[in-house]
């Protein structure tokens, strides 16, 4: 197979050993970023950020809700600090903790929102990796991210190690408000470990089968990205790749909505339709049917799963990722490939991340649009 490479492509190919650093890293320190009393203090958590940072929160509240037992709502920056009711805020011991992700901390509308949860009682835990930034300053608490340097593409380890940080967190939350046993909190924790080693081994293939298949769609007007909870997030992450690494018009929805919505669009042949779909996902049964109804539009069609077509009941094309012993686990690896077809399709018809920040786009050079912009806290 002819050979590519790329930045976008070498970030998810070092993932395997980011697991493994990052988890020794990751994991005595969401031990003690909140105290015991301040976690049994939790009674409702808000999860906020931008891009990818939203993007792990999407897959996370499910960790929060069912490791943790602590109802968890995911909210837009914007949102929060545009629209958010002030009733809803600073109730009983400072709840809810919003937890802000931004590894760089100086969005304009993460800061936004933080201060405004500060301003209104909130409880504010800042998972960032610069202490020093807007984000940092206005937080409670602090989980530093320490990321290694690595050449510049679209986000793919900043968001595994969001990723990794909140699942730790929920983890740690439901191990001290005694929801499981210390051992079982260890088991949800090597399954991280797991997860590492059994991306590593399935990576060869995987770059080989996204490498084929943007072959295939490199030419195709536009992709889909579908999934239902704790996939939504892989689809939503794989949409935001193919918009920065390619330029081109992708879509998210889940497989629900899918069939309310973007079933309707036109020329189905030129509309590339990845669905995340793992066989332990509670929407099993609908994602078949998406599967098939997709099948019979004539949709250019390919299945991320950890298992296979036959578990589908439909035969298309599939890139597999890692089973894994827990569902929430799946989700540090099932975006994997939805950055890796991004990359090659980039690389094959010539197109520059993020369109270079140059000519229309330049006013966007080193995050200018999202960090230069007025800040208002009410």
């Amino acid at each position: 197979m002819e050979a590519f490479s790329n930045a976008m492509q070498r970030q998810v190919l070092s993932l395997p050993e980011l697991i493994r650093t990052q988890y020794e890293d990751l994991e005595p320190k969401t031990r003690k970023v909140l105290s015991f009393q301040e976690i049994f203090n939790v009674q409702r958590i808000v999860l906020t950020g931008c891009g990818d940072s939203l993007a792990a929160g999407m897959a996370m509240k499910y960790a929060f809700e069912m490791l943790a037992g602590i109802p968890t709502e995911v909210v837009t920056a914007i949102e929060f600090s545009r629209f958010y009711s002030e009733k809803q805020m600073g109730v009983d011991c400072q709840n809810p903790l919003v937890i802000a992700v931004s590894n760089s901390g100086t969005g304009a509308r993460v800061s936004e929102a933080v201060q405004r949860a500060k301003q209104h009682g909130c409880y504010v835990l800042a998972v960032t990796g610069k202490e020093e930034s807007p984000l940092g300053i206005h937080a409670d608490r602090i989980l530093k991210l320490d990321i290694p340097p690595f050449e510049s593409a679209p986000g793919v380890r900043g968001y595994l190690v969001s990723l990794m940080a909140l699942y730790l967190l929920a983890i740690r939350f439901g191990e001290v408000r005694g929801n499981y046993t210390m051992d079982q909190a260890m088991d949800y924790r090597y399954d991280i470990q797991a997860a590492g080693d059994a991306l590593g081994e399935m990576l060869p293939e995987m770059n080989d089968a996204a490498l084929e298949l943007a072959k295939e769609w490199k030419d195709l007007l536009c992709y889909d990205f579908v999934g239902a909870g704790f996939d939504y997030a892989a689809a939503w992450f794989g949409q935001a790749k193919i918009l920065e690494a390619t330029g081109k018009l992708a879509m998210h929805i889940n497989s629900e909505e899918w069939f309310h919505l973007n079933f309707f669009a036109r020329d189905a042949k030129n509309i590339g339709t990845f669905v995340v779909a793992n066989t332990v996902n509670p929407a099993m049964s609908r994602n078949k049917e998406l599967l098939h109804y997709a099948k019979v539009l004539g949709r250019p069609l390919c299945l991320i799963t950890d298992g296979s077509d036959r578990d589908f009941g439909e035969e298309v094309r599939v890139i597999r990722v890692p089973k894994s012993k827990y569902p929430m686990t799946l989700t540090l690896t099932q975006f994997a490939p939805l950055a890796l077809v991004p990359s090659f399709i980039a690389e094959m018809i010539g197109e520059e991340y993020g369109r270079g920040t140059k000519d229309e786009w330049s006013f966007a050079e080193g995050g200018a649009g999202v960090i230069n912009s007025e800040i208002i806290v009410r």
